[in-house]
């Protein structure tokens, strides 16, 4: 029985944890020969590679800064170079480093539009090249429903996630001559590692104010992140897929 992604060779940024990590465990059950990258996780990254690895998919991690372009195009080519070619690029590398405007040092500003916005430039300019001589392609960047209703404290996350969503759809209008397609996911409340060392009262409050009642997982994300890459998706371009129970209805 054919897989929804057989065939195909993806590369996901960040994914040694979180939401980066179920995409990778997804699209490896789905067939996809998977790419992905860290950073600073390196065991956590090695142990994915191994656990990948074991779907029977081709699998390699490589320790990457999705923020620095030199890095970034040196990724793909060698990328390209292992698996002949390269069908999906997930951007899903992201930091916070949240705080009220007033007290929002500059580094601050300047490390997330690094990491979360400039990284997607990278990948993608970089990714295009395979790409166009394919003449196909889909790329999925991880935004936020913060980057459309913005969030008090969150001034620089906020605007990282926002300007993905304006990347995303002047991508599509570029490369959708050429067969490649780009869009974007808005995660709401997901419940993750992270999420886990909050206060439960807080928790229970966010989830209750959500109309399906409870936080998504990891694996919501990579389900509608699989549907885009795939070819189920072929006549979807420009889009913003907000996964996050109606929160933002």
């Amino acid at each position: 029985m054919t897989k929804l992604l057989d065939g195909k060779v993806a590369l996901i940024t960040g994914a040694s944890k979180g939401i980066g990590r179920a995409i990778a465990q997804h699209f490896a059950q789905l067939g996809a020969q998977v790419a992905f990258t860290y950073l600073s996780s390196v065991e956590k990254g090695q142990q994915l590679e191994q656990e990948l690895a074991a779907h029977g998919s081709k699998v390699k991690g490589y320790r990457s800064d999705a923020s620095d372009y030199a890095q970034a195009e040196k990724l793909v080519e060698d990328v390209v170079a292992e698996f002949g070619k390269l069908d999906i690029l997930v951007n899903n590398a992201g930091i916070t480093k949240d705080g009220l405007l007033m007290r929002m040092s500059e580094e601050q500003w300047d490390q997330v539009l690094t990491v979360n916005l400039k990284s997607v430039f990278n990948l993608t300019k970089a990714a295009t090249k395979p790409m166009m001589r394919a003449k196909a392609g889909s790329i999925i960047n991880m935004t936020s429903v913060v980057g459309i209703k913005g969030n008090a404290g969150q001034a620089n996350y906020a605007a990282s996630k926002s300007g993905i969503i304006g990347f995303t759809k002047s991508v599509a209008l570029e490369l959708g001559s050429r067969n490649i397609r780009c869009n974007a996911i808005a995660p709401g409340f997901i419940e993750t590692e992270m999420t886990g060392e909050l206060d439960a009262k807080v928790v229970d409050e966010w989830r209750k104010a959500i109309p399906l009642k409870r936080g998504g997982t990891p694996e919501d994300i990579a389900k509608a992140t699989a549907f885009l890459a795939s070819d189920d998706s072929s006549y979807i371009t420009g889009q913003v897929l907000q996964v996050d129970g109606g929160m933002l209805t």
